[in-house]
């Protein structure tokens, strides 16, 4: 939901730090978007919409993921991805602890790296 909470074209900054890389969404992201946009209202409601909106068009693609028995959405991240993009500081520090490459918004305005990208 960071491209409606910041000023960025997420499209544009991906496709410029990844330009190697296909930009999949999992199901279960797809799935939790839906969740807040349902259950929430005002700001984090037109968010989820319009991440949704963003996530639904190309460049993007939607991969279909099955979670595991008692898997969270995040372990599922975690298991699927070797680059993952997000904001979410445990995450970040837990795709770090697995050698998985992050991509992250720096000073509210770019995306950053963290570990090696094979471009």
């Amino acid at each position: 939901m960071m491209a409606v909470q910041f000023p960025l074209d997420l499209t544009e900054e991906l496709e410029r730090t990844l330009p190697s890389y296909q930009l999949l969404i999992p199901s279960p992201v797809m799935f939790e978007l839906e969740k807040i946009k349902k259950r929430s209202k005002g700001k984090h409601k037109i968010a989820a919409s319009i991440a949704l909106k963003i996530a639904k068009s190309p460049p993007f693609k939607l991969k279909e993921v099955e979670l595991l028995k008692g898997e969270m959405v995040d372990d599922a991240l975690l298991r699927i991805s070797r680059v993952l993009c997000t904001n979410d500081r445990e995450l970040r520090n837990r795709a770090r602890e697995r050698g998985i490459s992050v991509v992250y918004l720096r000073q509210r305005r770019y995306l950053a790296v963290d570990g090696h990208l094979d471009i």
